[in-house]
């Protein structure tokens, strides 16, 4: 297997563990990147993450 020096480390969300691949060698689920999205302040999609949080809030009781 030959890796390109653009590759980014991943992570299985089931076992915990970390891998180069796309699916994971041993249980076969996606994986998924272990950090979160860089921080910008034109974010285009703050206002509908807002939205969710506020609806989760109310839902739950704690708005």
């Amino acid at each position: 297997m030959i890796l390109k020096m653009a590759e980014h480390i991943l992570k299985c969300p089931t076992e915990h563990r970390y891998t180069m691949e796309k699916k994971c060698p041993s249980c076969g689920s996606d994986t998924l990147t272990p950090r979160p999205p860089k921080f910008s302040l034109n974010d285009k999609y703050s206002s509908l993450r807002r939205e969710v949080k506020k609806k989760e809030l109310i839902e739950k009781g704690l708005y």
